[in-house]
C-alpha cells in the first residue's frame, strides 16, 4: 500500500496538473507504489511567508489521526470526521480554496497514502487490482479526495457549526451530487437538504439521487434566494478567523471545531425550503419506489 511521503517539508506549497502527471504512475492508482516527494516538493512552489494557516505538518497530523480512528474497512466514514477539520484547519478564503494547485498538492505532496486508502476500489471480478480514479489526485472540486472535503465543509456549515456539515457528509450521495450543483452555494438551500436527512424524510443514497435534481430543476424557474433570503454576511468575523490561526490550537479530535462565528442561516428561509423541497421529492422518481411506499 502506498506509504507516507518520506519527504514533508515545512509549508504548503502548489503545483499544476502538468507537473503532478508524471508522479500519477498506475502503480500509484493500485496503491503499489509512493510518490517520489523529494523529487516532487523540488517541482511544487512553495507558498511563501510565514503563515500559520499554510503550516503542512497542522494538515499532517489531522490526517494520521483519521487513519489511525477509521478501520480500512469503512474508509468513507472518514470524511464526516475529516471535513470540518481540515476546514477548520486551513482557515482558507474561497478564493484561495479555488487555488487548484494546493488541493492537488495535499493529496500529492502531503498525504498520497490517505487518498489511496479512502479511494482505492475494491478488486475486480476478474481479479484485476482495484484502483484509485485519478480525478481524487487532480479533478475538480467535488471529486478531488480533499477539495471534497474542504467545499462541503464550507457549503454546509451553520456559520459556526459545523453540525449539518457531518450529516451531508454522512451520505455519500449526497456529498457526490450536492457540490457539483450551483444551488448549494445558496445557505438555506444547503441546510434544507440537510434537514431532510435529519427529519428521515432522505434516507438512502437513492432518495438522495432523486432529490438533488428535482431541487436543481426547479430552482431554474423559482429563485430560492428571492423566496427564502439568506442572512447578510459581513466579511470581518471571516477576517478574525483567519487572523486568529496563528494561535489556534489544534482542531479537536474528540469534539467539533468551531467555524467563523458568521451569522447562522435564518431558520425561516430552510423551514420555507425544507417544505417545498420534501413536495418535491414526494413526486420525484426514486427508483425501487413504489406508488404504495409510505414515506
Amino acid at each position: 500500500m502506498t506509504s507516507r511521503p518520506e519527504h514533508l517539508p515545512e509549508r504548503l506549497a502548489l503545483i499544476s496538473d502538468v507537473q503532478a502527471a508524471q508522479y500519477i504512475s498506475a502503480g500509484l492508482l493500485e496503491g503499489r507504489e509512493d510518490v517520489p516527494s523529494i523529487a516532487l516538493n523540488k517541482a511544487a512552489e512553495v507558498l511563501p511567508g510565514d503563515d500559520a494557516r499554510l503550516r503542512l505538518h497542522r494538515v499532517r497530523d489531522l490526517i494520521d489521526e483519521a487513519l489511525l480512528r477509521f478501520p480500512p474497512e469503512r474508509p468513507t466514514a472518514a470524511d464526516a470526521w475529516l471535513a470540518p477539520r481540515l476546514h477548520e484547519t486551513l482557515r482558507l478564503t474561497r478564493r484561495e480554496a479555488a487555488e487548484k494547485r494546493l488541493w492537488t498538492y495535499l493529496a500529492l505532496g502531503v498525504a498520497p497514502d490517505y487518498v489511496v486508502w479512502r479511494h482505492l476500489s475494491e478488486p475486480k471480478a476478474d481479479g484485476s487490482r482495484g484502483r484509485v480514479a485519478r480525478d481524487k489526485f487532480v479533478g475538480p472540486h467535488y471529486k478531488q479526495a480533499f477539495a471534497r472535503l474542504w467545499w462541503a465543509a464550507e457549503l454546509f456549515r451553520d456559520g459556526p457549526d459545523y453540525r449539518p456539515v457531518v450529516v451531508a457528509c454522512g451520505n455519500q450521495d449526497m456529498l457526490n451530487s450536492a457540490l457539483r450543483l450551483d444551488i448549494v452555494d445558496h445557505r438555506p438551500t444547503a441546510l434544507a437538504l440537510v434537514g431532510l436527512m435529519e427529519r428521515g424524510v432522505v434516507r438512502t443514497g437513492r432518495d438522495v439521487n432523486a432529490l438533488t435534481p428535482a431541487v436543481n430543476a426547479a430552482a431554474a424557474t423559482l429563485m430560492y434566494d428571492v423566496i427564502a433570503p439568506d442572512s447578510e454576511r459581513d466579511g470581518d468575523p471571516m477576517r478574525d478567523w483567519i487572523d486568529g490561526a496563528e494561535s489556534a490550537l489544534p482542531s479537536p479530535r474528540g469534539e467539533l471545531p468551531d467555524g467563523p462565528d458568521e451569522q447562522r442561516v435564518p431558520a425561516e428561509a430552510v423551514r420555507i425550503l425544507a417544505a417545498h423541497f420534501e413536495e418535491l421529492f414526494a413526486e420525484a422518481p426514486v427508483r425501487g419506489r413504489t406508488s404504495g411506499d409510505d414515506r
